[in-house]
């Protein structure tokens, strides 16, 4: 029996998806840990766009939610950062003015910009299908 799949009818936690968050923002941070947590991911948090983009480079993730406007890299950079070491990376933006940046981030690898503040059910159900490899069209 395969330990990593199975312990008791159970998940093993190294089979739970794992999120980073990057985003400058303590409450976002915080809120993002929360809701995703409650949800059964592992998830991870940098606290600006060079710590994210360098968290992503040395570790897969299945999901990874960045901020547009952080310090010493910008969300946009960040992406293409992430994206031209790990193109298959899936990445949402996150702006309070998602529209005008939409096509920009789609352009950089993002698959979405969503819009702060977070309509929480939206975030789940993104990520759920991120994690279950569907596409996804927002923004």
């Amino acid at each position: 029996m395969d330990e990593n799949r199975v312990n008791n009818g159970q998940k093993h936690p190294s089979n739970r998806a794992n999120i980073l968050v990057v985003d400058d923002s303590d409450i976002i941070r915080e809120m993002l840990v929360e809701i995703l947590s409650d949800e059964g991911y592992c998830v991870e948090t940098a606290v600006h766009g060079e710590e994210g983009a360098a968290m992503a480079k040395e570790k897969d993730y299945d999901a990874i939610i960045c901020d547009v406007h952080m310090p010493r890299m910008n969300g946009l950079e960040t992406v293409r950062e992430v994206i031209s070491a790990k193109p298959y990376s899936r990445i949402i933006l996150t702006d309070s003015f998602p529209d005008k940046l939409a096509h920009q981030a789609r352009e950089e690898g993002a698959l979405c910009c969503l819009q702060k503040p977070f309509d929480v059910s939206e975030l789940r159900g993104l990520i759920r299908q991120i994690i279950a490899g569907r596409d996804i069209s927002v923004g």
